[in-house]
């Protein structure tokens, strides 16, 4: 997708995040084996966070949308876990297969996807929509 980079100048005061229009963080928390609460990195995390970060690549959204590491997103129930930044999107048992819905319906058209949608209510986003990415 050409043409998608960072937020324009006119964004950047309003409010938005600064340089980037989504910021993805991947839980790829590390637990002694064997810990009650499990650990997203073995259940394969680091995969998952290396698969997002080559589709947004893929797509030439990388300047637009950020993907990093995150410790513990005290969410270990639920399996990987990833949130999506500015909308509060909480997303559980993510797998790799999923990446590529990811990218299209949620990053780059603002759309939730339901069933990824971590159970709890205090994971709930503020709606199931949100602005597609910009191109700037």
């Amino acid at each position: 997708m050409p043409g998608f980079r960072g937020i324009s100048q006119s964004r950047q005061h309003t409010g938005a995040m600064s340089r980037y229009q989504r910021h993805i963080f991947v839980c790829i928390n590390e637990r002694p084996k064997g810990h009650p609460k499990g650990c997203c990195l073995e259940k394969g995390s680091a995969e998952v966070r290396d698969t997002l970060k080559a589709a947004l690549n893929a797509r030439g959204i990388k300047d637009a949308v950020r993907a990093n590491n995150a410790g513990c997103l005290d969410a270990c129930a639920y399996g990987i876990s990833m949130v999506i930044y500015p909308e509060g999107i909480w997303y559980g048992g993510v797998k790799k297969e999923d990446i590529p819905e990811i990218v299209e319906r949620t990053i780059i058209n603002g759309e939730v996807i339901e069933r990824l949608l971590m159970p709890d209510p205090k994971y709930k986003p503020a709606a199931l929509h949100f602005p597609k990415l910009q191109a700037t």
